[in-house]
């Protein structure tokens, strides 16, 4: 990476794999791409911040101070006055890179208009293709597995990560709301207490859903504060310290100053070389 690069890490460790790095509890990043299109943004006297679209048809909520872990709630209308179409959430734990990517598409996605980003999944369609959003990582080497009933699966390499579509009917509001979505991505050792998790209900689209599987297998580590990662990444993670930024190449100028500044090197000319032919030097003459 190049120097100037690594002068913006905000971070003294690097994680690995990436989806062990937790989040840094930072919202600004995540809402950037939405607020660049010139989305609404309010807050409440408790510290919660809501975006919403223009015509209101797409809202966001950041909430630390909602009423459960869903940090991350983001919703999609057909009628802003009407239940959503789809609802997506990222809990407090949730990496923030994997949120950004996610909101980076939305915008994207919005520009394009309603079709983009109320288009649901379709498997009657090779671009809505419910496949699509699980391709980058079975490209990274993720398996296949059917944990319970009902449910199909792909896991990490290590074990560590999941990703996990469910079958059959589910209850709209319970999608919304709950852990019961029709996707759910988590990371850790245990389904019932992840590191984090993050919830996609039935018709989110499927660009949606891809651009934040293309984020989290993306084999690039992710910067963080030591003093900030939690237990389970110094545990199952591979921490491995930034190095500090490298001197900047000198520029030819920076030369050319350095030898104005040097003391002239003395000639061989003003120091004698003396040798076995030399002749003594003569004595000088007396007063």
């Amino acid at each position: 990476m190049p120097p100037n690069e690594l002068r913006d890490i905000d971070g003294d460790v690097y994680v690995y794999p990436r989806y062990l790095a937790g989040s840094t509890a930072i919202g600004d990043p995540a809402l950037g791409p939405l607020l660049d299109l010139g989305w609404d943004l309010e807050h409440d006297d408790l510290g919660n911040v809501y975006v919403s679209a223009p015509d209101r048809k797409v809202r966001l909520g950041y909430l630390p101070e909602g009423d459960d872990d869903g940090l991350w709630r983001i919703n999609a209308y057909k009628d802003p006055f009407g239940p959503p179409t789809w609802g997506v959430c990222f809990n407090d734990s949730a990496p923030d890179e994997f949120v950004h990517a996610f909101t980076t598409a939305l915008a994207k996605a919005y520009e394009q208009g309603s079709d983009a980003y109320l288009m649901a999944p379709d498997t009657r369609h090779a671009d809505r293709d419910p496949f699509l959003a699980v391709a980058p990582l079975v490209n990274r080497g993720w398996q296949l597995d059917r944990p319970r009933w009902g449910v199909f699966a792909i896991q990490s390499p290590d074990g560590l990560a999941s990703l996990e579509f469910t079958t059959g009917h589910l209850d709209p509001k319970a999608e919304l709301t709950t852990r019961d979505a029709r996707w759910h991505l988590w990371a850790g050792t245990s389904i019932d207490l992840p590191a984090w998790y993050a919830t996609a209900s039935t018709d989110t689209p499927v660009d949606l859903l891809k651009a934040v599987t293309d984020c989290v297998a993306d084999p690039a580590p992710l910067p963080r504060w030591q003093s900030d990662t939690h237990s389970y990444v110094e545990g199952l993670a591979r921490l491995t310290p930034i190095l500090p930024p490298r001197p900047p190449a000198p520029t030819p100028l920076d030369v050319q100053r350095a030898a104005v500044r040097k003391p002239a090197a003395l000639t061989t000319s003003a120091v004698p070389r003396w040798s076995t032919t030399s002749r003594p030097a003569l004595p000088s003459a007396r007063r």
